[in-house]
């Protein structure tokens, strides 16, 4: 039976060991935690993908990772690549993709990790933004990039582009390099959140390092865990909650490049996963299959095991022991998720109800919170001490304040700590605009925090609908009431003034209904005399949730969409904001 930890330990006390030694910072940089836990783990495995011949596994432990590392960086150098330059990298999760990763690091640099799912011409806009010194690219895109005439030199992440293959870029100079200090600039993250014009948001190393280890504040992480990379890890959730933390403790980390159902369950079961952190359509998706699984043996089955989940939990919070591993053993396998330590969801809120299967299940399941320019994380359960309905406690050296509260106590909730920004990349104004006059931080989100100090987030503020009789609502929280509805793909809430009225808004729901509802329904999405058999059934299971509800956050319209709105890679939907 496995147990809860009820000691957390101090991640960063084996750091004193080497303080003055090692390094000479109040943190150690990127590079310097990597040499570190080289120098402690070198044989442990490093960097793991499954694209070797048929699908085999290929790894890098931490010695030969520092080896190709150290080559680029070199190669980097030798190129013209000094230090505070720029390099930029797009491409899939893989080993090729962390060594460019580092060796920026290594070499001086400042790293620019590009969303490989952007379209071409915007990729271009933020490189033309960045002016990288060389820019490593996937496969896929190469060709496009190597073919236009740029300032910077254009490489492959892919074996495949021998010339100019990461792997293969050596040079027989031994270069003078800078090292980077704590608070120099170690990554530039361009994003937008979920819509707008993307920014460029500067973490130092100290951002990111004080990041990585404070968060293990809450939860222990350990050198034989195996972290997996499947979300894209330009994104500052995996690159530090999945990447960072990984390298900061001497753990392996596996690369997942698509989330075909097939593929990851492949991955899953042969890489010996531990953490899993993922968003919620993805942990909705995999406790979805696995409930399924348990319905199909039938109502007698499904009502015994409905009953032990209920008692797990009971067990686990009472007494910190977790017995839903053993009890659940054959469940878990069939999932793939038998060797699962602790699953962590962040991206966006999840529905507590799915928290709590997943702990009913036997795994420690949490939720964190964040942004981009908070490193990004600055909330997390502790795995000992969590409660669903939050997203989690600040971290140690992180404070909260609530500021513009409304009469139910919420407000934007602000917050200052090592890992907040250092802030947007040649956007003075922007940057000033993003904290209060004493210098906090304004997170843009709506929230509140109980009296044990853990965050409750009602939504994002320039999200919020003002209903006539001056109720606040927030989309966040209907839309959370949805996510167990699987014949709803996409559902997204917004405010809409009703014809011929300005006091205030209602509530309207756009919908994309999924395949297996139009199915359900013998329907066909291109014939028009079957769009009411869809709308009828999204409006029935539209009604049941809205007897949920309370009366004001009812869905008074229903827009059903024929195509699915467009979504960040954390499988958000970019929002049209009003003016």
């Amino acid at each position: 039976m496995a147990s809860i930890n009820m000691k957390q330990t101090d991640p960063t006390a084996w750091l004193e060991e080497y303080r003055g030694k090692e390094f000479s910072g109040s943190w150690p940089t990127m590079k310097e935690v990597f040499d570190l836990n080289v120098k402690r783990y070198p044989d442990n495995n490093c960097f793991t993908d499954f694209d070797g011949p048929n699908g085999s596994r290929n790894t890098l432990t931490y010695a030969q990772a520092k080896e190709k590392i150290e080559k680029l960086a070199a190669w980097m150098a030798a190129n013209g690549v000094k230090h505070g330059d720029k390099v930029a990298v797009s491409g899939k999760n893989s080993p090729e993709w962390a060594v460019v990763y580092l060796a920026a690091f290594y070499a001086g640099a400042t790293i620019c990790p590009i969303d490989y799912g952007l379209h071409n011409e915007e990729t271009e806009n933020l490189l033309n933004t960045a002016k990288p010194k060389v820019f490593f690219v996937d496969t896929e895109k190469y060709s496009y990039f190597k073919e236009k005439k740029t300032s910077f030199g254009v490489y492959s992440l892919a074996a495949s582009d021998a010339d100019t293959y990461v792997y293969n870029l050596s040079t027989d100079k031994t270069p003078e390099i800078t090292y980077p200090s704590e608070d120099d600039i170690a990554a530039i993250l361009f994003t937008s959140g979920t819509t707008g014009v993307p920014k460029g948001v500067m973490l130092t190393h100290k951002n990111l390092v004080s990041d990585c280890y404070l968060a293990q504040t809450n939860m222990n992480v350990y050198s034989t865990d195996v972290f997996y990379a499947l979300l894209p890890i330009h994104h500052a959730y995996t690159m530090t909650a999945v990447f960072i933390e990984a390298i900061s403790v001497g753990a392996e980390v596996v690369f997942g490049k698509t989330m075909a159902v097939s593929r990851m369950m492949k991955e899953l079961r042969e890489g010996k996963i531990t953490m899993l952190l993922g968003v919620p359509l993805l942990f909705n998706k995999l406790l979805a299959g696995i409930m399924k699984g348990i319905k199909d043996k039938g109502a007698f089955v499904y009502g015994i095991i409905k009953f032990l989940m209920g008692l797990s939990y009971i067990i686990k919070k009472l007494t910190n022991c977790n017995p839903g591993k053993v009890l659940f053993k054959s469940v878990l396998q069939k999932a793939n998720i038998s060797s699962l330590r602790i699953a962590i969801c962040g991206g966006g809120p999840l529905a507590p109800s799915v928290f709590k299967a997943y702990n009913e299940l036997g795994i420690d399941f949490v939720q964190g919170y964040g942004l981009t320019e908070t490193s990004p994380i600055i909330a997390l359960n502790p795995v000992y001490a969590f409660k669903i309905q939050s997203v989690g406690k600040n971290l140690r050296d992180v404070e909260f304040k609530i500021i513009d509260k409304d009469s139910n106590g919420v407000g934007e909730l602000c917050v200052k700590g090592p890992m907040i920004m250092k802030g947007y990349y040649n956007m003075p104004e922007e940057t000033a605009a993003t904290f209060t006059d004493d210098g906090w931080f304004r997170t843009g989100d709506l929230g509140w925090i109980d009296s044990d100090g853990y965050v409750m987030l009602s939504g994002r503020a320039k999200n919020m609908i003002v209903t006539a009789g001056g109720k606040n609502v927030y989309p966040e929280e209907i839309e959370n009431a949805f996510q167990l509805y699987d014949e709803l793909e996409q559902i997204t809430v917004q405010g809409y003034i009703p014809d011929g009225e300005s006091a205030g808004e209602e509530i309207e729901a756009l919908v994309y209904p999924s395949d297996a509802l139009v199915n359900r329904v013998g329907a066909d999405r291109c014939n028009h005399a079957d769009e009411k058999k869809i709308y009828d059934a999204v409006s029935a299971i539209i009604d049941e949730v809205n007897k949920k509800l309370l009366t004001y956050q009812r869905i008074s319209k229903i827009t059903i969409l024929s195509e699915p709105l467009e979504m960040t890679t954390t499988k958000k939907v970019k929002r049209i904001y009003k003016k």
